[in-house]
């Protein structure tokens, strides 16, 4: 039995609150998710609004985006101002590259107010990156989306060709090559500077370090997990980041993984399952100590549910069938 590393990381900026919101608004964005991505935009617009009303009007940064393209894609273009102006003047988004580029949201762009929030999100860029190295920033703003753009068009062409077709090969062809390209000049700043932290280089910035690290090849992410470790304890690095290198890592080394955040596709059946775990009764404990989800809430991306004993079960069986 062939397994394949499938995780990828795709970022969003989120915004925390200091009270967890009910459990009826992950199940209300869970719902608005997966009709966004059976195209009823109108009703997917229409659970984020729901979800959004149980909390208090109240709302992660990454689900008010997702709102606003929903709406702009159900032509409703005041509903997705609404939710893109809540970021970006209420949350000083600052995501310029993404916003710009992001063709959910194509049909706003005749439109006077895009003009106008496009103006005022560029001003929180300025603003939040006038002590920050512009010159690296730029450069590493530029490998960040070389290492995102490809990779989000995976499950896209995977839906609509299939996984062992002839586009998803190509994409991946494209990924590799731009990943070897990368991981040049990561380490090279690495080498040069060390982790830099989001003083130097922004949010944007240290995502950039840790993606194209991840993305690497083994003997790389080995070389510079201690540094990450580091980075870490000295507060220029997440901890939620650095847990999924070390789940990568034990698993390049044929070790369990530690927080359950990489996922495996059996080959044969096509079947999608957490890999090797180490102590399954007690992921959600370390998985709280560097806020990441719940394991549950984690692995329903991929339409996976997590019964701990059924885990169990089914992980000694494929170590057995390997002996």
């Amino acid at each position: 039995m062939k397994n394949l590393i499938v995780f990828f990381n795709i970022l969003f900026t989120s915004s925390f609150y200091c009270q967890k919101p009910p459990q009826i608004y992950f199940d209300l964005i869970k719902k608005a998710d997966s009709l966004y991505y059976a195209k009823d935009y109108k009703s997917s617009a229409l659970f984020f609004s729901s979800a959004f009303k149980e909390n208090g009007g109240k709302a992660y940064e990454k689900d008010r985006y997702s709102a606003a393209c929903s709406w702009a894609l159900a032509n409703y273009p005041d509903s997705a101002f609404f939710h893109l102006n809540r970021i970006v003047i209420q949350g000083k988004y600052k995501d310029l590259i993404t916003l710009t580029s992001d063709k959910n949201f194509v049909t706003l762009h005749p439109d006077q107010r895009w003009t106008v929030l496009i103006e005022t999100v560029k001003q929180n860029k300025e603003k939040a990156e006038a002590k920050l190295n512009k010159p690296l920033v730029k450069i590493l703003d530029s490998i960040y989306f070389e290492d995102q753009h490809y990779r989000l068009q995976v499950d896209v062409i995977e839906k609509k060709f299939g996984n062992n077709s002839k586009q998803m090969d190509s994409i991946w062809h494209i990924i590799r090559e731009k990943d070897s390209s990368n991981v040049i000049v990561i380490t090279k700043v690495l080498d040069q500077y060390g982790w830099l932290g989001p003083d130097v280089i922004g949010g944007r910035g240290g995502s950039t370090l840790f993606l194209v690290i991840q993305h690497s090849d083994q003997k790389t992410r080995e070389k510079y997990l201690p540094m990450m470790r580091e980075a870490v304890k000295n507060r220029k690095a997440a901890s939620r980041d650095l847990a999924l290198l070390e789940d990568r890592v034990a698993l390049g080394q044929n070790k369990k993984q530690i927080y359950g955040s990489q996922i495996g596709r059996d080959d044969e059946t096509g079947i999608m399952y957490v890999l090797p775990l180490e102590d399954p009764d007690n992921v959600d404990k370390r998985r709280a100590e560097v806020y990441l989800p719940p394991i549950a809430e984690y692995i329903s991306n991929w339409q996976l549910k997590w019964d701990v004993e059924q885990f169990k079960k089914e992980q000694l069986l494929r170590e057995l069938n390997k002996k």
